[in-house]
């Protein structure tokens, strides 16, 4: 059974080898709230996995270690178990699926563990570990699903606690469940007042539908930019926690996320990946009621995958209103592209594309249309050129 004790004896075990990650204020994610931000993005490997996998690890028998582990990952997860096994001197093999980020196989290599990439999705990399359990006598350290894992997990809400003695609520990442099964037992224990929400991916919302229709349920297939949680099928032990102490689950969108990862970039200079993000983008973006409550959000990773950097911020930028994209019907005579110019530089925003081309078959003989894209402040700024230009006689289509 799932104990306090248990998650004290972790963290007594933890010490000396993971980060008591710093608690950062963000004011400005949301200025209806006290916003709190668990920098786990900060901790050794970069996520909070590394907590549940060495107490795991810790508690594994002379010939467990002997044996040697293997373990089923995104890739935080995997990270966590090599490094763990590592410091441990055991041997560690790894499946991951094929379509992890390369940067999440190198750093798993990195750490000493043996890769095995597994065609398909979490799920597929899952079954492949057991199979491989079977096989060669490994122990199984599962990511989510387990006592000792969600144990070390919840070391988390121990620190959260002691650094925050007064909170109101926390907002936790879902993917399997482990981190907020043990944030939410812990955090309940100590201080049952205190609210705890989910946050899913709407892409991969496994949990939410399950709590949602009171059983376990397996989703046919997951699609989002937080790869870390894109879980087709929450545990039974984690569902049977959040089902006990979990206030509420709510999802949030792959736009959303990408503007939370932008906000926590250019606000508090911190790099986190989807799934690391996706608290923040729930307090961001009012998904649970934290009116006047002190808050904190716990990034749970930073492990993003440089080469689609770009993309979220781009989409992200889009989202917050910092980019937007115009289509402009106009008379095709001198003059026209100077004055539109004109108006957008006049209130301040920045060209950054303009794509000009003749009318097509069917519209006026003399029209054409330009595409612009334009740098900006906010959505009001938006609404404020879209106004100016419709009011000097230009058509927005």
């Amino acid at each position: 059974m799932l104990t306090l004790d248990n998650v004290y004896r972790a963290s007594y075990a933890l010490k000396g080898v993971i980060r008591k990650t710093d608690v950062i204020y963000a004011p400005k994610l949301n200025k209806d709230a006290n916003i709190y931000l668990k920098t786990e993005n900060l901790q050794i490997t970069g996520s909070f996995k590394v907590r549940g996998s060495y107490y795991k690890m810790s508690c594994l028998s002379k010939e467990e270690k002997e044996r040697g582990v293997i373990a089923c990952s995104a890739g935080n997860h995997a990270q966590g178990v090599a490094l763990s096994a590592q410091k441990n001197g055991i041997k560690a093999v790894i499946c991951l699926p094929d379509g992890a980020p390369i940067s999440k196989i190198e750093a798993t290599k990195s750490y000493g563990a043996e890769v095995c990439l597994v065609e398909g999705v979490y799920d597929d990399a899952y079954n492949k570990a057991l199979q491989l359990r079977d096989e060669k006598g490994y122990t199984f350290i599962h990511p989510f699903n387990d006592e000792d894992v969600i144990a070390g997990q919840g070391t988390i809400a121990l620190e959260i606690a002691d650094q925050i003695p007064d909170l109101d609520a926390v907002i936790v990442p879902i993917g399997g469940g482990g981190l907020i099964s043990g944030i939410a037992y812990t955090i309940k224990t100590i201080n049952p007042h205190v609210k705890v929400y989910g946050v899913q991916a709407s892409g991969a919302p496994s949990m939410y539908n399950s709590i949602k229709d009171g059983e376990i349920e397996e989703l046919s297939s997951v699609s989002t930019i937080a790869d870390g949680i894109a879980v087709k099928k929450p545990g039974d032990l984690t569902y049977e926690i959040c089902s006990k102490y979990v206030d509420e689950i709510v999802t949030v969108t792959d736009d959303e996320i990408s503007a939370a990862i932008l906000a926590l970039m250019e606000q508090h200079k911190l790099v986190t990946e989807g799934a690391g993000a996706i608290a923040a983008a729930a307090a961001m973006f009012n998904k649970v009621d934290i009116k006047g409550k002190k808050v904190v959000c716990v990034l749970s990773g930073g492990n993003i995958d440089v080469t689609i950097l770009s993309r979220v911020i781009k989409r992200g930028l889009l989202m917050s209103g910092r980019t937007c994209q115009l289509m402009i019907e106009l008379a095709d005579k001198p003059g026209q592209l100077k004055n539109v110019s004109r108006i957008i530089a006049d209130l301040g925003g920045n060209v950054i594309s303009v794509h000009h081309e003749r009318a097509n078959e069917g519209s006026d003989v003399n029209g054409c249309y330009l595409r612009i894209m334009l740098e900006t402040r906010n959505y009001e700024h938006i609404d404020t050129i879209k106004k100016a230009l419709i009011d000097f006689g230009f058509k927005l289509l």
